[in-house]
């Protein structure tokens, strides 16, 4: 039901209910909360609205965009509420559609209507507030007010303490193995109110649509809307308290986990008795490829790695560099049939939230040179652009460069990118002239 960055509570900690501790899992689920009239507050609907119409995102099996969405709602919502009041509300199929992974495969999301969002959105911002005050501190992935980063420094800490090998779990699947009944009996230790347990396994078997067929799904929450990232954690909650139970020190940011340990030994022993509980109790499996046990510096976590030494700095994992520069050169190819103001502002939105993210590392030499490489590329972009030598002479004439260097560039038989780190080109597109444009600069300070 959910992918990373959608549906998460609204980050205003203030408009929360008072979060229920771990205690409620003592109490007995007599029937007498009435959590679906919570769902249905008025208050609890707008703020569903507002979080729908800000995730966007793609239509439904039923093709309804979320701009359609209020208007249905004005002619459809009494019907709907009575149905979630009378415990009859039923879920279409979501829609599967395949996202390609950064390291290889593809990801499978299920994209529910845009109708089904935003009930699963009221329900999730009502448990939310419940849920979350009893979940585990080192847990960080879809909770209010924590975050990626958070994560990363906390496994920075660690390793600055000395616990300097990691224990990388990697869980296969994850969304699409979780245990129906298991992740059920989880809710209902918590939720006494039947017409939400129905409504909540409702969303869970409400199949999957796929080349214009329904098949069943009795396994797993499909990520692509609100609810999973709260059922995830709640899964994986019963992980964490077992890893403080043991007195681990780790970091879990959804079914990533890492685990730090002072010797290769230890983490080879915590790695073989964690896969068992994982295995066992969770009914769950390890990805034997992506886990491992080894040095903090050599793994990746989050899109970060650490650097070696005792003040480790965090620095941005070899894999995701590849990546970034991949998505650099698709946006400057110079066969692009567009003016370089048009490539930049879209070159800007990439770069910009990259920054955002990945402005977070601690090696400002890496932003710096990744810096001369996008202007070069840029460079590069432009002389493409300006064809044969008449007209890169003029261009360059026009730009402030002097006759004999122009001359001499321009009528030179070397490539584009060797050119692209001449004289000529950095006076005819300084980097003023690019900041100019739009073109951020990744290696200004990082703002938190």
């Amino acid at each position: 039901m959910a992918a990373s960055g959608r549906g998460e509570a609204p980050e205003d900690a203030g408009q929360r209910a008072e979060p229920h501790t771990a205690e409620r899992e003592h109490e007995s689920p007599a029937g007498t909360e009435q959590l679906m009239e919570e769902v249905c507050e008025r208050g609890n609907l707008k703020k569903a609205m507002d979080r729908v119409r800000a995730n966007g995102g793609s239509p439904g099996v039923d093709g309804m965009r979320v701009e359609e969405l209020a208007d249905y709602l004005k002619d459809n919502w009494p019907a709907i509420r009575e149905q979630l009041l009378s415990g009859r509300y039923q879920p279409k199929p979501v829609r599967r559609v395949e996202i390609p992974k950064p390291d290889g495969g593809v990801r499978k999301l299920g994209i529910p209507t845009v109708t089904d969002r935003f009930v699963q959105q009221a329900v999730l911002q009502v448990l939310q507030g419940r849920w979350d005050g009893s979940f585990s501190e080192q847990s960080y992935g879809f909770r209010p007010n924590r975050s990626a980063h958070q994560a990363i420094a906390q496994a920075q800490t660690y390793i600055a303490d000395g616990e300097s090998w990691v224990v990388d779990i990697d869980l296969e699947k994850f969304f699409d193995r979780v245990n129906h009944d298991m992740l059920m009996g989880r809710v209902a230790k918590r939720v006494a109110d039947k017409r939400l347990l129905r409504l909540i396994r409702a969303f869970l078997n409400a199949g999957v649509m796929e080349n214009g067929l329904v098949s069943p799904t009795d396994e797993g929450t499909p990520q692509g809307g609100p609810l999973s990232p709260l059922l995830s954690n709640l899964v994986l909650d019963e992980l964490d308290r077992e890893l403080e139970k043991r007195g681990h020190r780790f970091v879990r940011y959804a079914d990533d986990c890492n685990i730090y340990v002072r010797s290769e030994r230890a983490g080879q022993r915590v790695m073989e008795s964690v896969k068992r509980f994982i295995t066992r109790k969770l009914k769950l499996k390890v990805n034997g490829e992506k886990s491992a046990v080894g040095r903090p510096w050599e793994r990746k976590f989050l899109g970060f790695s650490f650097t070696d030494g005792k003040e480790p700095k965090r620095r941005i994992a070899p894999k995701a560099l590849e990546r970034f520069k991949k998505r650099v050169r698709e946006r400057t190819r110079r066969t692009r049939g567009m003016k370089l103001e048009t490539m930049i502002a879209q070159l800007a939105i990439y770069l910009r939230g990259w920054k955002a993210y990945f402005g977070y590392c601690q090696t400002p030499k890496v932003l710096e040179a990744l810096d001369g490489w996008i202007r070069r590329r840029i460079r590069c972009f432009a002389w493409q652009q300006w064809k044969h030598g008449r007209m890169r002479y003029r261009r360059l004439r026009r730009r402030g460069v002097s006759h004999e260097l122009a001359a001499c560039v321009a009528g030179s038989r070397q490539g584009p990118w060797h050119l692209s780190r001449t004289r000529a080109l950095s006076l005819a597109l300084p980097n003023a002239y690019l900041r100019s444009l739009g073109l951020p600069t990744l290696s200004e300070p990082h703002r938190a």
